[in-house]
């Protein structure tokens, strides 16, 4: 198989030729159709997340089909596409998964991360974590919801049912929610780093009623917001923006130090919560949601062997919506 790796952080992917992985018993090998590129995947070739396993395949919103099964897999026969997500297993046994919070599992692996994932022309899934995609025709365009979806959906469920909905930082997983949110008859309002006059037009097309830079306060006071964007900065002006009983959802697995910031901000029974990977249930609720409201993804087609320019165009912001490699 072809792949493109990590060999150390902070440095480019290299391509590299490799024999076809086998399954394990309880695994399937999927042919890779397509894998979105995620800012997580950013965070782990930069260095912000610690302790990769190196040398290691980046990738964790995977789709493809199944081509070989592994002993004892009964549900995912050869030819089903499927897609895979960033939590690649669980223990099934430390209190968080007895607990149904497999999210916070104690011994978890992740794709792309702590297993190799999808930044190849085949990779291997735990079959209890590979999530069939009847449904969903076109890889590329399901391909961002892996992730950027999942996470989005988990987000926006923590931040409750309020009507006036901030997004912080328009990316992958924003412009999947706005449709979403939009779908429920919510108000969208969305905040870009200063000057992204292209960003800002995007979520305006995708139905948010606002948009703005991040330093501007919105028109009308919000029930919640989300911040996709890993800047510990916009906490504060986040709880600057939504009513008493309103929380901030930090959408990210890394973010830079939050500033100090006046506890007023805080008072009114406003909080400040996490959003920390993702579960199963999430997934199925999510993929069965996602066809019911329409949602179209954005995205922007690399060769595999381009990985290095993705990465690249999602650290500079070159682009709307997601990247996505195809072998």
């Amino acid at each position: 198989m072809r792949a493109m790796v990590l060999r150390a952080v902070r440095q480019p992917l290299v391509a590299e030729e490799r024999p076809d992985p086998l399954p394990a018993p309880g695994e399937v090998r999927l042919r890779v159709e397509a894998c979105a590129v995620c800012r997580t995947d950013l965070h782990v070739v930069d260095g912000d997340l610690s302790d990769p396993k190196l040398p290691l395949i980046p990738g964790h919103e995977i789709v493809g089909i199944v081509d070989r099964v592994g002993a004892g897999v009964t549900t995912l026969p050869v030819g089903t596409r499927v897609g895979a997500a960033w939590l690649g297993h669980s223990c099934g046994k430390c209190p968080y998964c007895a607990g149904a919070a497999e999210n916070l599992c104690d011994a978890p692996v992740f794709t792309g991360y702590t297993r190799d994932g999808g930044f190849a022309t085949h990779a291997l899934v735990d079959a209890a974590f590979a999530y069939p995609l009847a449904h969903f025709e076109n890889p590329v365009e399901a391909a961002p919801l892996m992730c950027a979806g999942l996470i989005g959906w988990r987000a926006l469920r923590m931040a409750g049912d309020g009507r006036r909905i901030g997004l912080y930082g328009f990316g992958a997983a924003a412009h999947i929610l706005t449709q979403i949110c939009r779908w429920q008859g919510r108000e969208v309002f969305a905040f870009t780093a200063k000057g992204d006059d292209a960003a800002q037009r995007h979520a305006l097309s995708l139905g948010a009623c606002w948009a703005g830079s991040s330093e501007d306060a919105p028109p009308a006071q919000l029930d919640a917001t989300i911040i996709f964007a890993p800047v510990g900065g916009l906490v504060p002006k986040a709880l600057a923006a939504i009513r008493k009983g309103g929380c901030v959802v930090c959408g990210g697995i890394h973010m830079s130090d939050i500033p100090q910031f006046r506890y007023a901000l805080l008072w009114g029974e406003r909080s400040v919560v996490s959003v920390a990977n993702l579960t199963r249930a999430d997934a199925a609720e999510f993929l069965a949601i996602a066809p019911r409201a329409g949602v179209r993804t954005t995205t922007h087609v690399y060769r595999l062997d381009q990985a290095n320019e993705a990465l690249a165009d999602l650290r500079a912001g070159r682009f709307q919506g997601a990247a996505v490699l195809v072998p």
